[in-house]
């Protein structure tokens, strides 16, 4: 009895020390899942902040930078401070010469020719650009009208002036008519020996300063060039010429005029000792007088008079007729010589001074240098037809 006693309490100790071995299992069990949640908790709170600190370390740093600016001040050419946008998408011009400059540099941006081009020169001027609209301006001409420039909505306008000029009173009155369009002042677009700087301008206004660049060596290379080697003529070497304007061949100008600047500047003597005629040029002169001059070398700037010279009998006497020493002056997109006298007539300087001495200028390949003003300037492309055409008419 006494052992069966026993084994009974020995079983019931058993199982009572499982049941509290099972309330221990449990209790852990629920101690290690509240544990558990309590971590996962933290982590969801830690990562909270973590964000909520990101997200505002974002707002702070956005709103320390900086955005990009909506305008910039420059000084123009005349030396006025003008407040422009920072990224200039458009532009009108008050002058051909200013167009141009436009045109050649930034072509996306011109918004307007002052004047429409020519059928002949729309051959040469790739499109949208030969179809935008003639607006007119403030040059020889005065054809300009303000309203007409305001309805167009331009970044700014550039003005053209000449050296010398009354640039101060010229850009006051063009910001007082443009109102709160900027006037921006661009120097030197007619001076054959100072194209380098305006160039420069124009390409940093407009955010194009490598083609700038590019198009600077270019001119400084053809123009030293030719100023080098014709400052070696002697000057009883040089070459008498007479820049024969008009469809009769009697207008010109003299070294005075801003329009025969060429011929100076690559060696030859205008014989044209007239008056200037002020304005827009193109003095009148006489038979009589161009047969006293009788110049060797005759540079036309119309068709009309360059078909009919050689069979006027008029003109017979005339050394540059008899020794076949008459040229008709290139012309595409723009002249390369002349009207406007521009930063068109780069390639005019080599011409010009091939022209009147070839046989000095013999190695110079003017070709190459019309293929490459062309599709540097012009934006446009030349056949070896095309070429051999203009400079042998």
């Amino acid at each position: 009895m006494r052992q069966a006693g026993g084994l009974a309490g020995f079983s019931d100790l058993k199982r009572a020390c499982r049941a509290r071995c099972r309330t221990r299992q449990q209790s852990k069990k629920g101690e290690i899942t509240i544990t558990r949640k309590q971590s996962l908790l933290g982590i969801l709170l830690i990562i909270g902040i973590c964000a909520a600190c990101f997200a505002s370390a974002c707002i702070a740093a956005s709103q320390e930078q900086p955005s990009t600016p909506a305008n910039r001040t420059i000084a123009d050419m005349a030396g006025r401070e003008v407040v422009v946008p920072a990224e200039i998408e458009s532009v009108l011009c008050t002058s051909p010469p200013s167009a141009m400059l436009v045109y050649m540099v930034a072509p996306e941006k011109l918004l307007g020719w002052n004047f429409a081009p020519t059928e002949v020169s729309k051959r040469y001027i790739p499109e949208p650009y030969a179809s935008l609209p003639e607006v007119g301006g403030w040059f020889g001409k005065q054809t300009g009208n303000y309203e007409t420039f305001i309805s167009m909505h331009p970044d700014i306008v550039l003005e053209g002036f000449n050296v010398g000029g009354s640039v101060n009173d010229t850009v006051a009155e063009r910001q007082q008519k443009m109102g709160s369009i900027p006037v921006v002042a661009v120097e030197d677009t007619v001076n054959a020996s100072g194209y380098a700087a305006p160039i420069r301008f124009a390409g940093d206004l407009l955010g194009e300063e490598e083609h700038a660049a590019a198009m600077i060596a270019f001119y400084d290379g053809v123009l030293a060039t030719v100023t080098e080697r014709v400052a070696a003529i002697p000057e009883d070497e040089r070459v008498r010429v007479y820049y024969a304007e008009g469809p009769e061949g009697l207008w010109t100008d003299p070294s005075s005029s801003q329009h025969a600047e060429l011929i100076d500047l690559c060696g030859g003597k205008n014989v044209a000792d007239c008056v200037l005629n002020p304005g827009y040029g193109r003095t009148e002169v006489s038979m009589e007088q161009v047969l006293t001059w009788n110049p060797e070398v005759i540079l036309v700037g119309d068709p009309v008079f360059y078909k009919s010279v050689g069979s006027d009998p008029r003109w017979q006497d005339i050394t540059a007729v008899q020794t076949h020493r008459v040229y008709m002056i290139p012309t595409t997109a723009f002249c390369w010589f002349d009207r406007p006298p521009g930063i068109n007539r780069i390639i005019g300087i080599p011409w010009t001074a091939k022209t009147l001495y070839p046989d000095r200028f013999e190695d110079m390949d003017l070709a190459g240098l019309v293929r490459e003003f062309h599709e540097m300037y012009l934006h446009t492309t030349l056949s070896n037809d095309e070429i051999e055409q203009l400079l042998h008419p």
